[in-house]
C-alpha cells in the first residue's frame, strides 16, 4: 500500500488526518505508534526522529510528511477524493488555511495545555499556565460562536481542513471545558462534526483509549 499512517487513535492532531482520511475513503496502512513502548518508539523513530505523531509516510513518492495540516495538504494535492479539503481558488483556500492554523493554535494547543498539566507530578503543575491556557480557550471559544452564527462549516459552507481541524479541538475542548450553556452555536456546530461519519469513525476508535485521558 502506497501510504501508511503513523498515529494513535487518541490523539487530537492524529484524529485531524484521520478525518481526513475517512473523508474521502483514501487507502492507506494504519501503524499505531505506542510512544510507552520501547519497541514502538524505536520503530517509529527511526521513520521520524523527532518521535512527534501523526507522520504519513507516501512510499510511491518516496516522502515522509510530518504535521497534520501539511499531511491533509499532501493528501488533497496528490491523493484527492470527492471532498475537495482545500479549494482550487486561491482565496478560499487561504480562508481554510487561516481557520485550520485557528483550531490548531487557539484551541487545540490551550487545550492540550490543560490536559498535560493534569498529567504532570504532583508539585510540578502550572496553574499560571494553565489560567491562561483557559483565558484563550474562552477568547477562542466566543469568537468561533460569534462565526458558526452564520456558517454551517468552519471556512462557510463546504466541508473542508478546517473541519478536519476542528472536530477534534472542540470534541476534546469540551470534555476539558464543557461550552454547551454557554457557547450554542459552536456546541451545535460539533454536534453536526460528532454526526459526520469521517469524525464519528475517529471518535468510535479512540473509545478503547479514552480512559487514559486525564480528568
Amino acid at each position: 500500500m502506497s501510504l501508511a499512517l503513523y498515529f494513535h487513535p487518541l490523539s487530537s492532531f492524529c484524529q485531524k488526518v484521520l478525518v481526513a482520511l475517512y473523508e474521502n475513503a483514501t487507502p492507506f496502512e494504519p501503524r499505531i505508534v505506542d510512544l510507552g513502548d520501547a519497541a514502538s518508539r524505536a520503530t517509529f523513530t527511526t521513520i521520524w526522529p523527532l518521535g512527534k505523531f501523526p507522520v504519513l509516510r507516501d512510499e510511491a513518492m518516496d516522502r515522509t510528511i510530518p504535521e497534520s495540516t501539511i499531511i491533509i495538504e499532501h493528501l488533497a494535492r496528490h491523493h484527492p477524493g470527492a471532498t475537495p479539503l482545500l479549494p482550487a481558488d486561491p482565496a478560499l483556500a487561504q480562508q481554510v488555511r487561516a481557520s485550520d492554523r485557528f483550531y490548531d493554535w487557539y484551541v487545540n494547543v490551550p487545550m492540550q495545555k490543560i490536559v498535560g498539566d493534569r498529567r504532570r507530578p504532583v508539585g510540578k503543575n502550572d496553574p499560571h499556565g494553565v489560567a491562561e491556557a483557559r483565558a484563550q480557550l474562552q477568547t477562542a471559544l466566543g469568537m468561533i460562536d460569534r462565526e458558526m452564527a452564520t456558517r454551517r462549516w468552519a471556512a462557510g459552507d463546504a466541508f473542508s481542513m478546517a473541519d478536519c481541524a476542528a472536530a477534534p479541538s472542540l470534541f476534546y475542548a469540551n470534555m476539558v471545558a464543557p461550552f454547551g450553556d454557554t457557547h450554542g452555536n459552536v456546541a451545535r456546530y460539533l454536534a453536526r462534526l460528532m454526526e459526520r461519519p469521517s469524525f464519528a469513525r475517529a471518535v468510535k476508535e479512540a473509545q478503547p483509549y479514552l480512559a487514559m485521558f486525564p480528568k
